[in-house]
């Protein structure tokens, strides 16, 4: 009797054990470093006023003159990989491309990089897709990514980073090909790339152009809906548990020297969100990787609809997330 009462004492003991690790581990996930800007929004200078400009003349290249963008719409997929070869000639970057098929069809995987002063063969990746859904015209998602990156490759030009930036857009993200073998940035992260050791890091952006101050604006999965605020005027950090490090050093960086308010979660990949991008496809490979997002359908009430257009998005605080992230791109280059 008494070996059964010490063993479940010990049973009790070990689960109590296994609740706390899990919540401390779980606390781990959702606990930044640095504090989420609360104060007013400063006006734009010229300079972010410019890259405003930039940034909406992108989307409404790719979601307006363009349009809808994928297999279905080929045609206009390759117009948008046109645009952005385009974009990045015209700014002095070299441009490559690897190709794929599908079903038949080429798809095109466009990326420039920008030299580092050390690490040569340790890259770190900075990407979005450039593919839309099926019956969408997919401005915020994903054109407000492909603008970002874009622009990015502007205004870090002249910077020399501690180690090379590949600057990187995507076919195929959108179903049926997600998480799939087709799926563009699954290739390009499984690819042989040559003088590539292996990639340091990547960083996807994916729908970073709509936001909205009214209380109750913003949603999330339920077992993490009490942790952060029902206001979707912020922009997300998120990664799986073994991009933590990285994460935290991303948001850290962000909200010391960003006047716009940022939150960030680090938690296991298969809570919904989490890896809804093409982060997950460098996961796959051991990369640590993570994504910047507005929240898309958590937040945003076009997501994956025709009304995806762009009179939706809010250029002027884009700008401000994207000039945040320049500072991000180079620490996490470091």
């Amino acid at each position: 009797m008494k070996r059964i009462f010490r063993w479940k004492v010990l049973l009790v003991l070990a689960l109590i054990g296994a609740v706390a690790y899990g919540w401390r581990w779980f606390h781990e996930g959702v606990e930044m470093p640095g504090k989420s800007y609360a104060g007013p929004l400063d006006p734009l200078d010229p300079y972010q006023a410019r890259l405003r400009d930039n940034l909406k003349a992108h989307v409404e290249m790719l979601a307006g003159t363009i349009g809808e963008r994928n297999m279905q719409h080929l045609d206009a997929l390759n117009k948008a990989a046109d645009y952005i070869r385009q974009t990045l000639e015209s700014r002095d970057y070299q441009v490559n491309e690897d190709t794929y098929e599908v079903n038949g069809q080429k798809l095109r995987i466009v990326y420039a990089s920008l030299a580092g002063s050390k690490n040569p063969t340790q890259p770190f990746v900075v990407g979005a897709h450039y593919d839309s859904v099926t019956g969408s015209p997919g401005a915020n998602d994903n054109a407000s990514g492909v603008a970002g990156v874009l622009e990015l490759s502007r205004i870090l030009k002249t910077d020399v980073p501690g180690r090379p930036i590949i600057l990187a857009f995507f076919p195929n993200e959108e179903p049926p090909y997600f998480q799939t073998k087709d799926m563009g940035s699954l290739r390009f992260a499984r690819g042989f790339h040559q003088g590539i050791d292996r990639f340091h890091g990547m960083m996807s952006i994916e729908t970073i152009g709509y936001y909205s101050d009214q209380p109750g604006s913003q949603k999330y999965p339920s077992m993490i809906s009490s942790m952060y605020p029902s206001t979707g005027n912020f922009i997300g950090f998120v990664g799986d548990t073994k991009s933590r490090e990285m994460l935290k050093t991303a948001i850290a960086e962000f909200r010391l020297k960003t006047h716009f308010p940022a939150e960030g979660a680090s938690l296991p990949g298969s809570i919904d969100g989490i890896g809804w991008s093409d982060h997950w496809s460098f996961w796959h490979i051991g990369v640590p990787a993570i994504m910047v997002t507005d929240t898309a359908p958590f937040r945003y009430p076009y997501y994956h609809q025709a009304g995806d257009t762009p009179d939706k998005l809010d250029y002027d605080r884009m700008a401000r997330v994207v000039l945040g992230l320049k500072r991000v791109v180079l620490k996490l280059a470091e």
